[in-house]
C-alpha cells in the first residue's frame, strides 16, 4: 500500500520542505490518510528514528502494548510536553500570568501517579454516570431536534452534535458553568495546538493567552469547591482532600485542567468519528438502525478503526530496546495506536471496519496498563446515546462528500474539521 504523491512530498503544515528517504511517507503532523504510511512502517520499518520531530516512532501492536506495559522503562513524563519548545514571548505571557499546570495523570508517574489516581477513581464513579445518563440522552434528542429542524436539511455532525455534547457532559460532571461552552472549547483547542501543534513563536502568542485564562479557571473552581461544596466531581475530590486523602489543591486543578481537554475533546472526535465511518458505510449502519444493541461493538470497532488518538509519547529511562531497535536513556518514542490498531496480524483484515468484530476491545485506543484511560467509561457511554438517537430520530442521514473532510494537524489527535450530512423531507 502505497500513500498518495502528494502526502508523501508535503512537510507538516506545508512548510515546504521534501520528506526525507526512507520516512514510508509518514508525516508526522498530517492526519488526513496516515493509514497508508502506517502499513509501510509496520512492514518495513517498525522502529524508525524520525530527526524531523526527534522521536522513535513505534507502530507495531506488540511493541506499542508493551511499551505502555513497561511503566519504568518507559516513563510518561513526555506525554503533555509541547512538541515543539515554547518561544519567548509565549513563556513569558504564562510565566506572567501564573501558569503552573501539570498534567491530572497522564504525565505523572508512579508513586505519584498512583496516590492521585487513587483518589479520583474513587470520585469518578458509576454512580455519577448514571445520574448524567438521561441528562446526556436529552441534550443529544435536544441538538439532534433542532438540526432536524431546519428547512434547507443539512447539518453538520460535529457544530450541531459532537462539539456540544461532551463539553456539556463535562462541564456539569466538574461543576463548571455549562454556558461557557464555546470558552472551554477555545481554551481546548488552544492546549491541543501548544501541545501537539507545530507552532512559530507569534503563532504561539494567542494561545499563551488562553491556556493562562485555562488554568486560572480550574483553580477558581478548586476555590469555589472549597467556599460552597456541591454535587459535583471537583467538590468530590475536595471533599476527599478534607477528610485526609492525599492530594492538593494545586493537584485537584491539574486534574481538572487534564478532564477539561480530555473528556471532551477526544469524545467529540469518538462521535464524530463514529458517525463519519459509519453512514459512510450504509449496510452497516442500517445493520445499527436495525439492531441497536449492536452499537456498543461498533463504538469499540470504530474506536480500533478510526481511534481520536493515534499516536501518544513515553521517554525512555535507561539504554533498552524496542523491536529490536536500541533506544538510549532519554530516547523519546512516538507510539502509533492507530497503526497498531490495523495490523493484519492481530486484526483479521484490519483496514476494514466490521462492526462485528471478536476482537475489537482489544485497540490500544486506550492506552494500556497503569495509565489505561480512566473516562473510558464516560465517552463510550456518551458516543452509545449518540448513536442510538441519531439512528432512531434520522436513520437516513447521508454523509456529503466523504472524500474532502478536513482533519487538523497534529501529532496526537485525528480530528475530522467537519462531518457534512443531509436528509429527506
Amino acid at each position: 500500500m502505497s500513500p498518495s504523491t502528494e502526502t508523501a512530498a508535503r512537510c507538516p503544515f506545508g512548510h515546504g520542505a521534501e520528506a526525507p528517504a526512507g520516512h514510508h511517507g509518514y508525516e508526522p503532523f498530517q492526519m488526513k490518510d496516515p493509514f497508508p504510511a502506517y502499513a509501510e512502517l509496520r512492514a518495513e520499518q517498525p522502529v524508525m528514528f524520525d530527526e524531523r520531530i526527534g522521536y522513535y516512532v513505534v507502530s507495531r501492536y506488540d511493541d506499542i502494548k508493551a511499551v505502555f506495559e513497561d511503566w519504568e522503562t518507559f516513563s510518561s513524563e513526555n506525554a503533555q510536553a509541547p512538541v515543539r519548545e515554547r518561544g519567548p514571548a509565549a513563556k513569558k505571557i504564562m510565566e506572567e500570568g501564573g501558569f503552573t499546570a501539570y498534567s491530572g495523570l497522564s504525565a505523572r508517574r508512579p508513586p505519584e501517579h498512583t496516590r492521585i489516581r487513587s483518589v479520583v477513581q474513587k470520585a469518578f464513579t458509576p454512580r455519577r454516570y448514571k445520574a448524567l445518563e438521561p441528562f446526556i440522552r436529552q441534550n443529544v434528542v435536544d441538538l439532534v431536534e433542532q438540526m432536524l429542524a431546519r428547512p434547507e436539511r443539512t447539518g453538520d455532525l460535529v457544530k450541531d452534535l459532537a462539539y456540544d455534547v461532551p463539553t456539556i457532559t463535562i462541564l456539569t460532571l466538574i461543576g463548571a458553568d455549562v454556558s461557557q461552552v464555546d470558552q472551554f472549547k477555545r481554551w481546548s483547542d488552544s492546549r491541543a495546538a501548544m501541545t501537539w501543534g507545530d507552532l512559530s513563536d507569534d503563532e504561539q502568542v494567542p494561545h499563551a493567552h488562553n491556556l493562562v485564562e485555562y488554568w486560572q479557571e480550574c483553580l477558581r473552581l478548586v476555590r469555589v469547591a472549597h467556599e460552597e461544596g456541591g454535587d459535583n466531581l471537583t467538590a468530590d475530590l475536595v471533599r476527599a482532600q478534607n477528610e485526609g486523602a492525599e492530594i492538593s489543591d494545586h493537584e485537584i486543578a491539574s486534574v481538572l485542567y487534564s478532564l477539561l481537554f480530555a473528556g471532551h475533546e477526544t469524545t467529540t472526535t469518538l462521535i464524530a468519528n463514529s458517525l463519519r465511518v459509519l453512514l459512510a458505510r450504509p449496510e452497516q449502519w442500517a445493520m445499527l438502525v436495525e439492531e441497536p444493541k449492536k452499537i456498543p461493538g461498533a463504538i469499540d470497532e470504530v474506536l480500533r478503526y478510526a481511534g481520536s488518538i493515534v499516536g501518544w509519547r513515553r521517554k525512555a529511562l535507561k539504554d533498552t530496546e524496542v523491536g529490536g531497535v536500541k533506544i538510549e536513556e532519554g530516547g523519546q518514542l512516538l507510539l502509533l495506536m492507530g497503526s497498531a490498531n490495523r495490523e493484519e496480524g492481530k486484526f483479521e483484515n484490519g483496514e476494514d471496519i466490521d462492526i462485528s468484530r471478536p476482537n475489537a476491545r482489544e485497540h490500544l485506543s486506550f492506552g494500556f496498563g497503569i495509565h489505561y484511560c480512566l473516562g473510558n467509561m464516560l465517552a463510550k457511554l456518551q458516543a452509545k446515546i449518540a448513536l442510538e438517537e441519531v439512528a432512531r430520530l434520522a436513520p437516513n442521514l447521508k454523509l456529503q462528500d466523504p472524500e474532502n473532510i478536513a482533519f487538523r494537524e497534529n501529532l496526537s489527535f485525528r480530528v475530522p474539521e467537519t462531518v457534512p450530512v443531509s436528509w429527506e423531507a
